[in-house]
């Protein structure tokens, strides 16, 4: 079991926080001061780099390649992805995410997975809490892009934490518990009884820092992508309004985050060397693997992201999607919805391609999709690991360069973290929970750069109509599409208090995980691993998810 929040807190503390106020220098003692180490040449730009750079490409978990889901910030998209019904998992003990896509007490606070999420985003607030420590000793205005840095990042991963934890949320109740707040003034004797913020006080934290972000990044130009500057800033505002429901502010920032780009084209989109894995005009925000990125180097490639994700790298031998286990697949009833007018549909490998009988017939249909067909067929019909086909493949995250038979190349993609065409849709909503005429010709605006045949209405199912209005499930099934497999599927379904649909005729969700709630899966929020709880007397604890013990009855549409 790895060091508790409390362990790994109370020794940064040691070092930094109690000694925060000190100024000056005692040669005898091996104490660095906050104040010394922002004096040393550079060390502040390295501490702010850390920031952002320890997102992905690093054994933070575990230290080794023993976890092929120990690759950073990425991995949490497909954590949260795979447990609701948008992505089918296989369910052979090869994938690697079958804990959460299956639930039940793996996800306990017992269990290493439940460790994973507070090991990292723990790590990633406390190198944040260390450049404010800085900024706060010596606060120079050339420091000042860089405490704004650190201010937007611990409020994104506090809003995950947030809502990854918290068992509702802020529209529904206020009150409700997130996470310990662990902040760069937070004194070390208080990590013992530190209990966990209330809906209210963490996002009041979160704007708070991302008010402190605004003025402290503004004016900052980024050397790339991979670094965050206002826009950001505005867009994790816009995200924060949508949870707290406040509309006006959330419509308001996330029109000022889309200046300055443009949405995806279709071929942007299924450009078969930089889909999905090379920033463009739409992406605001991303992270990338590198080349000597001990995820990439080790373990053959496959503890990454595009081992998981990338499914044309079948010549390679490599991969967990393509050559091991099986790909992450649509949902059979989400893809159906998607008119074949909608040019993302073809993100997906269409159902029919089975029904084609013939071997060459299927890798002819295969090659309009990917200029690897005989590998995608080898993909879905030789090591799909529970039924054999190629139905719903995913071909939505392209391998660098159109790389098929070196995964060391093929795997060092960036991942967006924040694209534009997520602004447009929290602009509608907000717009539309506002004013329904205004925010359905926003949405009908945007729905039509994707399908010039879009119809608002066409996309509502009447088992999600109960607690969210008509036009939100519009909002919500383009979010659905648009999004897939970029972490959002387990915030919208919490967030607008969904069940889940994975029984149904036809369905592809494996025997035995074919579930139907009506409300939103216990599952869906996480534990707290057992070691905080043990030390932190004032931390409550999450319910242990229940695995439903048969598969339900199919819901017909």
């Amino acid at each position: 079991m790895k060091k508790s929040l409390i362990i790994a807190v109370i020794a940064l503390a040691a070092s930094f926080f109690t000694t925060g106020c000190i100024k000056e220098t005692n040669p005898m003692t091996s104490t660095v001061t906050v104040a010394q180490a922002a004096a040393a040449p550079g060390a502040y730009q390295n501490f702010v780099d850390a920031i952002t750079s320890s997102l992905c490409g690093q054994f933070t978990y575990g230290g080794s390649n023993n976890y092929p889901w120990d690759f950073g910030y990425p991995s949490f998209f497909l954590m949260r992805d795979v447990m609701g019904n948008d992505i089918v998992c296989e369910t052979s003990g090869s994938e690697w995410y079958s804990t959460w896509y299956a639930c039940g007490t793996g996800l306990g606070p017992d269990y290493a997975v439940c460790q994973l999420p507070w090991t990292y985003y723990y790590k990633w607030i406390k190198n944040c809490n260390v450049v404010l420590s800085m900024y706060k000793a010596d606060p120079t205005e050339d420091k000042e892009a860089g405490a704004g840095i650190a201010y937007a990042m611990r409020a994104m991963f506090y809003m995950d934490m947030a809502r990854m934890f918290c068992p509702t949320t802020y529209g529904a109740d206020k009150e409700a518990i997130t996470v310990p707040l662990v902040l760069d003034d937070t004194e070390s004797s208080a990590l013992m009884s530190n209990p966990r913020a209330t809906n209210e006080v963490m996002w009041n934290q979160i704007i708070a820092d991302l008010d402190e972000a605004e003025k402290l990044i503004a004016g900052y130009s980024r050397p790339d992508k991979y670094t965050p500057d206002l826009s950001v800033v505005y867009g994790l505002k816009a995200r924060a309004y949508l949870t707290m429901e406040n509309w006006s502010e959330a419509r308001n920032y996330a029109k000022k985050a889309q200046s300055g780009y443009t949405l995806m084209t279709s071929a942007q989109y299924h450009d078969q060397k930089t889909g999905f894995n090379t920033p463009n005009d739409s992406w605001m925000f991303a992270l990338t693997f590198k080349a000597d990125d001990p995820n990439i180097l080790n373990n053959d490639a496959d503890s990454c992201w595009g081992s998981q994700m990338i499914i044309e790298v079948s010549e390679s031998g490599c991969g967990y999607s393509a050559n091991y286990v099986g790909p992450k697949r649509i949902d059979y009833h989400l893809f159906q919805t998607i008119p074949d007018t909608d040019w993302r549909k073809t993100c997906w490998v269409d159902f029919d391609i089975d029904d084609l009988g013939s071997k060459a017939a299927i890798v002819e249909a295969l090659s309009a999709y990917s200029d690897s067909p005989e590998g995608l067929y080898a993909t879905g019909y030789t090591h799909s690991t529970t039924k054999s086909y190629v139905g719903g493949m995913p071909v939505k995250f392209r391998p660098k360069d159109g790389e098929h038979a070196d995964q060391y190349k093929a795997f060092t993609v960036a991942v967006p973290l924040m694209r534009v065409e997520e602004m447009y849709l929290i602009e509608a909503e907000a717009a539309g929970m506002m004013n329904e005429g205004e925010g359905k010709a926003l949405l009908e605006a945007f729905a039509k750069t994707r399908d010039a045949s879009y119809k608002y209405g066409d996309h509502t199912d009447t088992y999600y109509n109960s607690k969210t209005p008509m036009f939100q499930n519009e909002v919500w099934w383009q979010r659905r599409v648009e999004l897939w497999g970029e972490g959002f599927a387990t915030f919208d379904i919490k967030r607008l208090q969904k069940g889940i649909i994975r029984s149904y005729p036809d369905s592809n969700h494996p025997e035995d995980n074919r579930w139907n709630s009506e409300t939103t899966p216990q599952w869906m929020t996480l534990c707290i691993v057992r070691t905080e709880t043990n030390y932190n007397k004032a931390c409550e604890q999450n319910p242990t998810p229940i695995k439903p013990t048969q598969d339900s009855d199919e819901y017909t549409w």
